[in-house]
């Protein structure tokens, strides 16, 4: 059986950083703190970009678009606590932005690529493999609030509060979801 793993670090004391400390170097110029934030919350940006774009392409240049913005805006950052949705929040509207884009140049059709996910290195290419069409029978709320609560580690409430959907919605999505997923595994 395949297990979601949070990817969000590199290295385990990265991890034990406090995100608000990091965006107060970032935005006092520090950047050891920038580098130290991209590797805690890259593959969250990531996984929650590609999740929603469902193209590599896309999901990397909001990634990158997202520190950016990150970068540019820490200063205007309130401390709360909640560093970590402020950066999907981040992400999330970009997302919107590159969809909105997408409409307005063609044709567009969502299901243009196929799905890639950022995996842990021991992860085989058959267990890839499985992952990748497990999760394409999910709807796309349902692989969000999945790769968002798995793979990032947000919190259900959390989740609720990004994706703009009651809290008992998600963890109704979120059980179906991993059902779906035993069923087929």
């Amino acid at each position: 059986m395949i297990t979601l793993i949070p990817l969000n670090t590199t290295d385990a004391n990265i991890e034990k950083l406090n995100i608000d400390e990091l965006l107060k170097g970032v935005s006092q110029g520090d950047t050891a703190a920038f580098e130290a934030l991209y590797n805690c919350m890259k593959t969250s940006v990531y996984s929650y970009a590609y999740s929603v774009l469902r193209n590599v392409q896309d999901a990397e240049d909001i990634l990158h678009d997202c520190f950016i913005h990150i970068y540019a805006a820490a200063n205007t950052y309130q401390r709360q606590g909640k560093a970590k949705a402020w950066i999907i929040t981040i992400t999330r509207n970009l997302c919107m932005l590159r969809l909105r884009e997408r409409k307005k140049l063609s044709d567009f059709s969502i299901e243009d690529t196929g799905l890639h996910i950022t995996e842990p290195a021991h992860l085989s290419p058959e267990d890839k493999l499985v992952l990748e069409q497990c999760l394409r029978l999910l709807s796309d709320e349902e692989r969000q609030i999945v790769i968002l609560h798995a793979v990032s580690g947000f919190k259900h409430r959390e989740i609720a509060s990004l994706l703009d959907i009651p809290l008992p919605t998600v963890l109704s999505k979120y059980n179906r979801a991993i059902k779906k997923l035993k069923k087929i595994i």
